[in-house]
């Protein structure tokens, strides 16, 4: 008998710990090389774990079991056969069994120890809000352990008679969780504000409606907003280098490339992967990458290198219909461009009232290394690309930009 232990292997430097999402496949299966047998979400991304080689499989972990990487978390015996195809054996009945009465313990009487929280408890029970009267211990003598407050759930109210009050205990992935900690990091360990703009995204419409048709025939991919978006951007940080430097203990690091991270929506939640060097990408280029980035993250084939490091990020809510926001910054880096939704407005234009398509754009920058000129300028930068695309993105030639 020769049996394999398959062990955590390692997603990326930074990651010591993962966790098991899903188990694709149940012990005692028999499994083939290479064939996904789980999904295991990192801090960082959702990964496929593959059997190393063929054989029957063990499973040494529970979903939802954090294991370090190095750990053992099947066994796959390599010496057993392959089953041959065969109907899986009819379940067999079983006898009804007697309905036996639930035993009524009697109550316990009550100690100095009754409806006391632990230190662990009283913390947990502070921070959500709940009194230690609201909840009922099962420790000792009636004691309220951690596990009872981290259970506990504030009151929702009465419940009323023709009303459902139906809830659901999920436990978060460590993605998400990973998410929202450094979301609250941000919050608390930057000085972080936001300026706005508003963009005529008229002459960009113009553009599309001219080339959108024959840049799809000629690249395969869409001629979208993106792209214009990205290398204003880049733009507009090689104007404003601060922008495009983060903090590092007492040192401020400045970057002479432009690594472009685009937030997107993935199963798993928020997905930032990153263009690298965007400076040296064309249109065609920029709207490929995206595209190949966005599908990989869609389909939760993203690796970690692919979500690795980013010197800006950009931020699309229009998509979800959103007017404005205020982006959080992704650290380390000290900004993020918020792009919303498109909406017909009236505009003053050569002294007469036009109605044009704009869009409501924000910046959020960490204070601590981007002043205020420096921001609004990069703003601002970012406007004047955006409204005279032509001239500041495609050198007064547009159809050699779009390499018509």
């Amino acid at each position: 008998m020769s049996v394999l232990e398959m062990k955590v292997p390692s997603p990326g430097e930074s990651i010591t710990e993962v966790e098991i999402a899903t188990w694709l496949v149940e012990d005692g299966d028999y499994v083939e090389k290479d064939q996904p047998i789980a999904e295991v979400d990192s801090d960082k991304a959702t990964l496929e774990l593959p059997a190393e080689e063929s054989g029957i499989i063990t499973l040494q972990a529970e979903e939802g079991d954090a294991v370090a990487v190095g750990a053992v978390v099947c066994l796959i015996d390599t010496s057993a056969a392959k089953p041959e195809g065969s109907e899986a054996s009819a379940p067999k009945e079983e006898a009804p069994k007697e309905e036996k009465k639930p035993e009524v313990a009697a109550p316990k009487a009550a100690t100095y120890a009754t409806g006391t929280a632990s230190p662990a408890a009283k913390k947990v029970l502070a921070e959500k809000g709940i009194a230690s009267s609201a909840v009922k211990g099962t420790g000792k003598d009636g004691r309220i352990t951690k596990e009872d407050a981290v259970k506990a759930v504030p009151s929702m109210g009465t419940q009323p008679a023709n009303g459902s009050r139906g809830t659901e205990r999920k436990k978060m992935s460590m993605l998400r969780r990973k998410v929202a900690q450094r979301l609250v990091a941000v919050k608390s360990e930057t000085a972080m504000l936001t300026t706005f703009n508003e963009v005529n995204m008229q002459p960009i419409f113009d553009l599309r409606n001219e080339f959108k048709v024959a840049f799809k025939e000629k690249h395969g991919v869409g001629l979208g907003f993106m792209s214009f978006f990205t290398l204003a951007v880049v733009r507009a940080l090689k104007l404003f280098p601060d922008v495009n430097s983060m903090i590092d203990g007492d040192f401020q690091i400045k970057h002479d490339f432009q690594d472009i991270s685009i937030a997107v929506s993935g199963p798993k939640g928020l997905m930032v992967p990153v263009i690298r060097n965007a400076e040296n990408l064309s249109f065609r280029g920029v709207e490929s990458e995206v595209k190949r980035l966005a599908l990989r993250a869609r389909d939760g084939q993203i690796t970690i290198d692919e979500m690795t490091g980013g010197t800006f990020t950009i931020t699309n809510g229009g998509v979800f219909g959103s007017m404005l926001s205020t982006p959080i910054i992704n650290p380390p880096q000290s900004g993020i461009l918020g792009m919303h939704n498109i909406v017909n407005r009236p505009m003053a234009v050569n002294g007469g009232i036009v109605i044009q398509p704009i869009m409501y754009v924000a910046l959020s920058y960490d204070h601590r290394i981007v002043d205020g000129r420096e921001s609004v300028g990069f703003l601002v930068a970012v406007k004047e690309a955006l409204e005279n695309p032509i001239e500041l993105l495609m050198d007064g030639n547009p159809a050699r930009a779009l390499e018509m």
